[in-house]
């Protein structure tokens, strides 16, 4: 279960307490869920019982009791306990890692699309510079991820060429490169422009060239590599990908049940760099899971093992996925 799974199923909560008669209160558009935190438990929290406290003219912690009632039965979560004035706290089934990869599976590269932004064009004012151009370009494949169109305006905001679609442009003005980025290569250029935050002057040199662990970009397009290795050593071997209870990388399953919030903040922020630096952090997930993928020795292949599997084939999936969108390729060999 994803965190927005995980919110639908709070706000279905909500709503049946109110149906039931239990509460009085108007139902929220939107749940936050999260981390626990400090005096937390289980897999993700929300203050929900806290916004509705006043509203419903009861104390935080009777309303948490009443939607805690209806929240533990829901599928797909174990548990839920009441912490500190009312918090929710969120204890998921112990296959949701499975869950989350069979659903990574069905979607593909498309795992974390939406259409929440469908029907929305959002104009983007574009000076004649490269890293802008290729912000904007970037920009235009997150939002489509997500439903809406992207059109580009260039030039200065007098002498902008082309329509307005929808109301006033949005001018996009990320630090310009301190110089063409061209000599990098495609993939390198684009990552050098777009991993930094926009108020962030990119640094255009050979660092983003090395193949080794201090740079980013090749942890990401390694770690793709290794998954994709590991799927033709495991066939060697004679075993394959198989979801199931357990799979182990707990801190993995987090981030890439957390891609779909990331692309949806990226839309909404126009923050490209927000999606690269979220690779970043499935790749060395990724990398720290790999060496318990594969039987060791004499081991024979075990549940464990074909679950393993297939979280790692799916975070493989993600981060191709994910560079898809920021225009760069995810090759298969490294």
């Amino acid at each position: 279960m994803t965190p927005v799974e995980l919110s639908r199923t709070v706000l279905h909560a909500v709503r049946r307490a109110v149906d039931e008669g239990e509460l009085s209160v108007a139902v929220p558009e939107k749940v936050k869920v999260g981390p626990p935190g400090p005096g937390g438990r289980g897999d993700y929290a929300t203050n929900v019982a806290l916004q509705l406290a006043r509203p419903a003219g009861r104390p935080p912690r009777q309303v948490a009791e009443v939607l805690r009632s209806y929240l533990a039965g829901a599928e797909g979560v174990r548990d839920v306990a009441v912490t500190g004035p009312g918090f929710l706290n969120i204890s998921l089934a112990l296959d949701a890692g499975a869950e989350l990869v069979r659903k990574i599976l069905r979607d593909g590269a498309r795992y974390g699309h939406s259409d929440a932004l469908a029907g929305q064009v959002l104009a983007l004012r574009v000076p004649y510079e490269v890293r802008a151009e290729v912000v904007a370009d970037a920009l235009g494949r997150i939002i489509a991820s997500q439903g809406g169109r992207v059109e580009v305006l260039r030039g200065s905001r007098s002498g902008a060429r082309g329509e307005v679609p929808h109301g006033e442009p949005v001018d996009l003005r990320p630090v310009p490169a301190p110089q063409d980025p061209a000599s990098l290569g495609p993939d390198a250029a684009r990552w050098a422009l777009l991993y930094p935050a926009p108020h962030d002057r990119p640094r255009i040199g050979a660092e983003h060239l090395v193949q080794r662990e201090s740079n980013p970009l090749f942890r990401v397009r390694y770690a793709h590599a290794r998954t994709r290795a590991l799927g033709r050593n495991a066939a060697d071997l004679g075993f394959g990908a198989e979801p199931g209870p357990g799979p182990g990388g707990d801190a993995l399953v987090a981030l890439l049940a957390d891609h779909p919030r990331i692309l949806a903040a990226s839309a909404a922020h126009r923050a490209p760099d927000r999606l690269a630096r979220h690779l970043v952090t499935v790749a060395d997930a990724v990398l720290a899971l790999l060496p318990g993928v594969l039987p060791r020795g004499d081991e024979k292949p075990s549940a464990a093992h074909r679950a393993r599997l297939a979280l790692a084939e799916v975070a493989g999936t993600v981060l191709a996925g994910g560079l898809s969108l920021l225009g760069i390729d995810a090759p298969d060999h490294l």
